[in-house]
């Protein structure tokens, strides 16, 4: 399993770097760079499968209820644009120079996000169930406002100014290890402390496992993804806003990791490429002058039939999109 998982991994790193040169028009001359709508998707779906899994290790394989997965993201993004917009040149201008400045700033973004984790994690996991919601969702809005009313990062007025480093490659590349890390780490011999606690978290302390420290570490881990994609974010867009993080962002993930499969990596992951296609296509057919204007009055109400689709779904296959796949194997 570990050598199959590290060969895929290197698989999708290579395949991300190729398809990087070539959708930035860098592989030959008559290949033109991606349309910037279609590439501005293909990396959103990158970051929401980097969130997508880290919320997975918590809300599928721990068994806990997070709602404050925005949070996080918002940590490691103004965290990271911070930094590259303070010390972003300071090892150079070269592009060799700036990207290792990204990098630097990306990864302490993450080590932020994942201290807010900690400092959230230790007193709030000893609740469960909706108790643990509730304050997970309150610390998302007590970062949003902290932001909110920081100066130093913009306050109300956003943060802007960040020099476009996300990349296909970063990205996906990004999102290929959080995917390898969650699988890898699920799967060790140490991973399988997590499971015990979602299963049964009494059973698991009567046989002396520390079900707090497995809790706080799935939520460290979880919160250190989503700062990396919260960084990816802000070097994408190049300006971040408060609001952009807000509750509705915390659900949306949530969702991607119902409707994929609660402790299912593949089934998250497909989840999160779905529903972040499944708005544009419906944005889409909305302006399609040849459709009957019927059909395009009620596309345009987008989010109505987005809704009702996921509610569907929910209603005929509650264990999500690959749950009882996973539930095969645990039998077998």
């Amino acid at each position: 399993m570990g050598g199959r998982s590290k060969l895929v991994l290197i698989l999708v790193l290579v395949a991300s770097a190729i398809a990087s040169h070539i959708l930035s028009g860098g592989a030959e001359p008559h290949i033109p760079a991606l349309n910037p709508y279609y590439y501005d998707v293909l990396i959103g779906i990158g970051i929401n499968i980097i969130l997508a899994s880290g919320l997975n290790l918590v809300n599928g394989y721990t068994g806990q209820f997070s709602l404050g997965h925005a949070g996080f993201m918002a940590a490691g993004a103004y965290a990271s644009s911070w930094l590259t917009l303070s010390y972003g040149y300071v090892l150079g201008v070269g592009s060799w120079a700036t990207t290792t400045a990204f990098l630097i700033a990306l990864m302490l973004g993450g080590i932020v996000a994942a201290l807010a984790g900690l400092i959230v994690g230790v007193p709030s996991l000893r609740l469960k169930g909706d108790y643990l919601a509730i304050v997970t969702l309150g610390f998302n809005e007590i970062i949003k406002g902290v932001i909110q009313n920081a100066d130093a990062v913009g306050a109300q007025r956003g943060l802007g100014g960040m020099v476009q480093h996300t990349t296909f490659f970063w990205t996906f590349a990004f999102a290929a290890i959080t995917v390898y890390v969650v699988v890898s780490l699920v799967n060790s011999t140490y991973g399988r402390g997590f499971l015990a606690v979602r299963d049964d978290e009494i059973a698991a302390e009567a046989m002396g496992i520390n079900t707090t420290k497995y809790k706080v570490l799935a939520f460290v881990l979880g919160a250190f993804f989503a700062g990396i994609a919260g960084g990816l974010y802000a070097h994408y867009k190049q300006f971040i806003h408060p609001e952009g993080f807000n509750f509705m962002k915390s659900v949306d993930v949530v969702v991607m990791v119902i409707l994929g499969g609660m402790g299912s990596t593949a089934g998250v992951c497909v989840a999160a490429v779905l529903l972040t296609i499944l708005p544009e296509l419906l944005r889409y057919v909305a302006h399609i002058e040849s459709l009957p204007e019927w059909l395009r009055h009620v596309a345009e109400n987008r989010m109505i039939i987005y809704s009702l689709l996921l509610i569907i779904l929910m209603l005929t296959r509650p264990q999500g999109l690959f749950g009882a796949v996973n539930l095969k194997k645990k039998r077998a």
